[in-house]
């Protein structure tokens, strides 16, 4: 008798907690293997872009918390830079030390979350308690400088809202030396560890010339071997002041990207060891009008967040609120490459591809 399978569809997802939000995917799957992959995004879309037409750019802040809400601090940057851009607005030394320290320190937050779940999907469950428990110090300093604990609307256009606490810069510089501590005890538990290596060792492996056509940035393209991160090839703010090195994988598989993830962490706390030992008393608020009301032209500027690129696409018509805005949002453009990743895969394999592209919904829909 001749044996006949039938390829079956599977929705994977809104709900499901390996899709990190509210992501579909909706898999044609031939037995185990994958044969064919569908994004469903837009569960989250709250028109973020137009909603900034009828705000002032103070007001636009917030919304910003809301994008990469595991990088508030980074998606308020990217919003002020290209306001000061237009307007030429010289900021302060230390509001740019101040913003450095809290980027980086939220670059760390956000790698933590990804840790933690992207290990949680292959079956871990001691990482992810570990990560969450060390992103709480991150997040109880952040806390303290901001007064939120996510969305924290820190950044103003020409500085930054308030300057640090009284002890405050203490309290990061002993931060580092406890978190270099545990970074060494994260690769003892998960990156030695010969189950995981099996499950993300040569998985979805693309090379430097696909990550580029794909428009991936971030660690989905310093994975596959390209030594490209905004802070060093087109410096913004102060990054030109540190020095830091870039990590880059060989191969271009899961297991590289988690490698330049591990050793981001590393490269985040010299840059804010450094930043602690720099900073310069002074203001940290440049002196600017009650109402902003930008010079008519456009802008596009671009930093890079823990997810990739995030550019800010600008135009003023002159008057105090934005004419159009878009944000070029990593965690959408790095998605594109996710259905050609699956197919050939098996299921299992599905949430270990997913993790080590580290989206966040918030920014895929806006």
């Amino acid at each position: 008798m001749e044996l006949r399978t039938e390829e079956m569809l599977l929705n994977i997802g809104p709900q499901h907690p390996s899709t990190h939000g509210v992501f579909r995917v909706v898999v044609k799957v031939d037995g185990e293997k994958i044969v064919e992959a569908t994004p469903v995004v837009g569960y989250l879309h709250r028109g973020t872009e137009k909603i900034a037409e009828s705000l002032t750019y103070t007001q636009i802040i917030p919304y910003t918390d809301r994008l990469d809400y595991l990088s508030s601090m980074l998606n308020n940057y990217a919003l002020v830079q290209a306001v000061e851009e237009l307007m030429n607005i010289e900021v302060p030394e230390r509001a740019e030390y101040l913003r450095v320290i809290v980027m980086e320190l939220s670059r760390l937050a956000s790698h933590f979350v990804w840790w933690g779940t992207a290990v949680l999907d292959l079956g871990a469950t001691t990482p992810f308690i570990f990560a969450f428990r060390d992103r709480e110090l991150i997040l109880d300093l952040l806390n303290e400088i901001s007064g939120a604990r996510m969305t924290f609307n820190y950044m103003r256009v020409g500085g930054v809202k308030w300057d640090a606490p009284e002890g405050w810069l203490e309290k990061v510089r002993d931060f580092i030396p406890y978190m270099r501590k545990k970074l060494k005890e994260y690769h003892q538990l998960v990156t030695g560890n010969e189950i995981f290596l099996a499950r993300v060792k040569n998985l979805a492996v693309y090379d430097g010339e696909t990550a580029i056509k794909y428009g991936l940035s971030g660690p989905n393209l310093r994975g596959s071997n390209v030594k490209f991160d905004i802070r060093k090839n087109q410096p913004y703010s102060i990054y030109d002041r540190f020095e830091f090195e870039i990590p880059v994988g060989e191969n271009g598989d899961v297991f590289d990207r988690y490698m330049v993830r591990m050793k981001e962490m590393e490269q985040s706390l010299k840059i804010i060891e450094q930043a602690v030992d720099q900073i310069p008393e002074g203001e940290i608020q440049a002196k600017l009008p009650r109402v902003l009301r930008v010079p008519e032209g456009e802008v596009y500027t671009r930093m890079e967040t823990s997810k990739g690129e995030l550019g800010i696409h600008l135009v003023s018509k002159g008057k105090d609120k934005p004419y159009r805005l878009h944000f070029r949002r990593p965690s959408f453009i790095n998605l594109q490459i996710f259905s050609d990743l699956l197919v050939g895969n098996t299921m299992a394999d599905l949430p270990a591809i997913l993790g080590a592209i580290d989206i966040v919904l918030g920014e895929v829909d806006a």
